[in-house]
């Protein structure tokens, strides 16, 4: 039998197989691996996907390490407000945006199960908490308040579905029934559209198109086509794709007896992100045997269809060449298409698609107060502010260290806020926020909730206000009086899935992608999603390494299994080129 390379790094990662497989069912403790030949992963970003590739690669016994230029986490880092802190007490928590795990996530929770934490039994897992409630705010109008849970009871017919839902969202948001019976339709001509629909049809529309929006009244604009985009996933509903935006309405809308979820519909962590998962999760890893390094990378080096080393510069200036066996580039679209040299892309060439990618501004902005909040138990949509606006008063659910624990000790609440829309004029400047500095963006944002929450009662009170935090990757660039922002957002647009890649291509065999932009089932820039493409092309590397240990478990998203039969006839009529059989005219 000839002997080949590939066969000697499959000997290689065999020969810790058993210690790897009795790892993932949980019969034995992980010990640090060796940097032997064909077991050597760089894992270039530290954010959710890299640390999530670098966990499971570690858990089955590769020699992990870790290259991220500036913070583990990365956008779902706490990020430390310098000088706040007083008297012993650590810094206020500062954040790119707050954190949210939907029910349907279930990629991000297997994980945490997996982080030790003192005094819990499921690990980080059981740092989630759920929302009982989100807040829908009107400026002039009634605010509508939606309760966060299972509701009503499953369907057994497709009019049962129109019905359930069509009433579900009259009721809750005041809209007239012809609109809300309007939308339950759409959402079940997605839910029983089979994929090649999907992936052939409604991936090529936007959202705004597919609902027939302009034909609708002024609430169904405002709530269903937008609130679903710009407020939720910082898309805008004339461009994000129909796919993308219905997956979410499926799990979101079209189970409401939560089945398959991993917990309640809205959950989020009981203490800053860093306390509650972060630092437990890099402590882990440490112990795993994986080991960090601070540094940005700077580009890849080729050699016989194979990565042959990552350029990187370390946090003290000084440059070199990492080598590896296996290359995992985990860092975001807009970094990561820079990577790509015309020799790589000669080996695949779809990975030019990524430059087509269309990424926007999501950041949030947080708000110190010294009085505790009452606007929601839960997340709050300002559905009528030009820079569409969401929040959460997170003190609430933070009974870990509440935010008294920190800075000065004066501080009761942080009402976070994300910032969806950057190039909307708003109503105190009259300027988007991407011109803005960081004070009027302040002033803005404060101007533009005080608007929604005060004009029936005064919930917010200029005097409560203790300091605030603009998210660090905001930069205000004097010369040109425009912000520059270091951490876009993937908008997935009308047609962008034939431009996303996959996590691996055997044309090079040792660069595995993994980030939101891979196509994933998620298919969203989520932490989920980045999650999961992870986890595929670690699966990627157990396959092409040779190695018996278990795969990941990759999970699907949520289908109602009563449409199953209407998904399975619609396989022929999309092939006979018919229309959805509920898709009547809009």
């Amino acid at each position: 039998m000839s002997v080949t390379r590939r066969t000697v790094l499959r000997g290689a990662v065999a020969a810790g197989a058993l210690t790897s497989g009795a790892l993932a069912s949980g019969t034995i403790r992980a010990t640090p691996a060796h940097a032997e030949p064909g077991r050597r992963v760089a894992v270039l970003g530290g954010g959710p996907a890299g640390l999530t590739a670098a966990h499971e690669l570690a858990e089955r016994g590769f020699d992990v390490t870790v290259y991220e230029r500036r913070a583990l986490g990365g956008k779902a880092r706490s990020i430390p407000v310098p000088g706040s802190g007083r008297d012993g007490r650590p810094e206020l928590p500062g954040e790119h945006g707050f954190r949210f795990f939907p029910g349907f996530y279930r990629h991000i929770p297997d994980t945490m199960r997996r982080i030790p934490f003192a005094g819990n039994s499921n690990g980080v897992w059981d740092n989630l908490v759920a929302a009982p409630e989100a807040r829908f705010s009107r400026r002039d109008a009634d605010d509508t308040l939606i309760p966060m849970g299972k509701a009503g009871g499953i369907w057994a017919t497709p009019d049962d579905f129109r019905e359930t839902v069509g009433s579900a969202i009259a009721t809750t948001t005041k809209m007239p029934q012809n609109d809300a019976l309007f939308f339950a339709n759409r959402l079940l001509v997605f839910n029983s559209s089979c994929d090649a629909r999907r992936y052939g049809q409604w991936d090529k529309i936007s959202w705004k198109e597919y609902v027939g929006a302009g034909r609708r009244s002024n609430e169904f604009r405002m709530l269903l086509s937008r609130t679903l985009t710009t407020l939720l996933v910082a898309a805008k509903d004339d461009l994000a794709s129909t796919r993308t935006i219905g997956n979410m309405g499926e799990q979101f809308l079209g189970n409401p007896l939560e089945v398959g979820n991993d917990g309640a519909l809205d959950r989020l962590l009981n203490g800053s992100t860093n306390e509650a998962w972060i630092t437990p999760w890099t402590d882990r890893l440490r112990e795993l045997g994986v080991k960090f390094v601070s540094a940005e990378v700077r580009g890849l080096e080729l050699s016989d269809r194979r990565i042959s080393g990552a350029r990187i510069v370390e946090a003290s200036g000084a440059a070199r060449t990492v080598e590896a066996d296996y290359f995992v580039s985990a860092v975001p679209v807009e970094v990561a298409r820079t990577l790509w040299t015309p020799e790589i892309l000669g080996l695949r060439p779809e990975l030019a698609g990524m430059n087509q990618l269309h990424v926007d501004w999501m950041s949030g902005i947080q708000f110190y107060l010294r009085s505790p909040s009452a606007i929601a138990r839960g997340h709050a949509a300002y559905v009528d502010s030009p820079w569409s606006l969401t929040s959460i008063s997170q003190n609430q659910f933070w009974n870990r260290t509440p935010l008294s624990g920190f800075g000065d000790g004066t501080v009761q609440d942080c009402l976070s806020v994300d910032i969806s829309d950057w190039h909307t004029p708003g109503i105190l400047y009259g300027k988007p926020a991407v011109e803005c500095t960081h004070d009027e963006i302040a002033r803005e944002v404060w101007a533009q909730l005080k608007a929604h929450l005060n004009d029936k009662h005064d919930l917010l009170e200029d005097q409560d206000l203790h300091s605030w935090f603009l998210d660090t990757g905001i930069a205000w660039d004097a010369a040109t009086k425009r912000n520059t922002n270091a951490d876009p957002l993937l908008i997935n647009t009308a047609g962008s899935w034939a431009l996303r890649p996959d996590s691996h291509s055997a044309e090079l065999e040792n660069l595995f992608l993994a980030g939101d932009y891979v196509r994933t089932g998620v298919d969203l820039a989520t932490m989920e999603g980045a999650s999961e493409a992870a986890r595929t092309a670690v699966n990627k590397i157990l396959d092409v390494s040779g190695s018996t240990a278990p795969h990941c478990k990759v999970y699907p998203l949520y289908r109602a299994v009563e449409l199953e039969p209407f998904r399975q006839m619609d396989i022929a009529r999309y092939a006979a080129g018919q229309p959805n059989l509920f898709d009547a005219p809009l």
